[in-house]
C-alpha cells in the first residue's frame, strides 16, 4: 500500500476531526503523492539525464533558453542535466521535458520539426513587429507581403545557428 492509499483511506473514515486535522490530513496526502511519484521515477523514470543532454544537443538550445521555455530556474536545469535527476520534482522534469519535445512517455516529436515551429513562431512574432511599425507610420502591410515576411523571415531562421531559434 502506498503512501497515498494510505491517505485515501483515512480521509474514506474521518472520525471527528478537527478544520486543521483534515488540512493536515489533505497537506499529507498530496505529499505523499509527490513522494510516491518521486520513488516511481527513481526506479524506472523513461526520460534520462542522456536522452535529455542528447535532445538538447540536437536541438542546440542553451541552459538559460531552456530554463525560459521551460519555467525552470537555470540552477535547477542545470542540477538536473548534472545528473541529479532523482532529487528533482517531476513537476520541473515534466516542464523541461515538454520544452524539449519529450514526453514522459517518450513519444517524441522530431527535433527538425520542433525546430521548424520555434523558427515559425520566431518568424511570425518578427513579422507581426515590423507590421507594427509600419501601421504606425501609416504605412501598414498588406496580408500577402506580411506573409512573404514570415516565410523570408522563417528561412533565415532556420539557416542561421539553432541558439539563435531559442534566444529571447
Amino acid at each position: 500500500m502506498t503512501r497515498a492509499s494510505r491517505y485515501v483511506v483515512a480521509m474514506d473514515n474521518p472520525t471527528k476531526l478537527s478544520g486543521i486535522s483534515k488540512y493536515r490530513l489533505a497537506l499529507g496526502f498530496i505529499n505523499s503523492i509527490v513522494y510516491d511519484t518521486k520513488q516511481a521515477m527513481q526506479h524506472n523514470l523513461p526520460i534520462t539525464v542522456k536522452s535529455l543532454q542528447s535532445r538538447r544537443k540536437l536541438l542546440g538550445i542553451a541552459f538559460p533558453s531552456l530554463a525560459q521555455r521551460s519555467g525552470v530556474p537555470v540552477p535547477t536545469v542545470k542540477r538536473i542535466f548534472g545528473g541529479q535527476i532523482a532529487q528533482a520534482s517531476f513537476a520541473n522534469i515534466a516542464a523541461i521535458a515538454n520544452a524539449l519535445g519529450l514526453s514522459l512517455a517518450l513519444g517524441e516529436s522530431s527535433a527538425d520539426q520542433l525546430c521548424r515551429q520555434q523558427a515559425r513562431k520566431k518568424a511570425q512574432h518578427m513579422a507581426r513587429l515590423v507590421q507594427g511599425t509600419s501601421a504606425l507610420e501609416s504605412q501598414a502591410v498588406d496580408e500577402k507581403t506580411y506573409n512573404r515576411l514570415v516565410e523570408k523571415a522563417f528561412r533565415e531562421i532556420l539557416a542561421g545557428p539553432k541558439r539563435k531559434l531559442w534566444s529571447a
